[in-house]
């Protein structure tokens, strides 16, 4: 019996509990692995996330910087037309006829516009309504500031 405990007490008992121990011990490393891969998961998840709405966020500017251009590029063919159409109303066509048309269109509207204000003018006895003093200012902005600015060069 005391050569039962001795072999028991020694390396049987040694070589069991160092197999149970390495159960153990690989049972609770195969949790903490599973447990990491879990939260690495996660975390790749919520970095992919975060890299979809930046591409999203980065497409959007792109198209938004995309209209803002073309917005731009509009605005300045519409000023560069207008500056051009502006520039030709006085320009002379070499035919008589044209020039003198010309010449006389933008004059005789203005007379006419001007007649038309006259009239309503006096109509109402010299009373200016809140319209006839709008349209009084602007008549005076046209020909009276715009001419001295533009002399000016503003």
């Amino acid at each position: 019996m005391s050569a039962l405990i001795s072999f028991l007490g020694g390396s049987a008992f040694r070589m069991i509990w160092g197999e149970v121990s390495a159960y153990f011990t690989r049972k609770q490393e195969q949790a903490q692995e599973i447990e990491r891969m879990r939260l690495q998961g996660e975390l790749d998840a919520a970095a992919h996330a975060r890299n979809i709405e930046s591409i999203k966020v980065q497409a959007e500017l792109g198209v938004k910087t995309i209209q803002v251009q073309a917005d731009a590029d509009l605005a300045r063919l519409d000023v560069g037309a207008w500056a051009q159409a502006v520039a030709d109303v006085g320009r002379s066509t070499g035919i008589k006829f044209l020039d003198i048309w010309n010449g006389s269109v933008r004059p005789l509207l203005a007379t006419i516009a001007i007649g038309v204000v006259l009239f309503e003018i006096i109509r109402n006895g010299f009373v200016l309504s809140d319209w006839n003093r709008e349209l009084v200012g602007a008549i005076l902005g046209i020909y009276v500031a715009d001419r001295s600015l533009g002399k000016r060069g503003k």
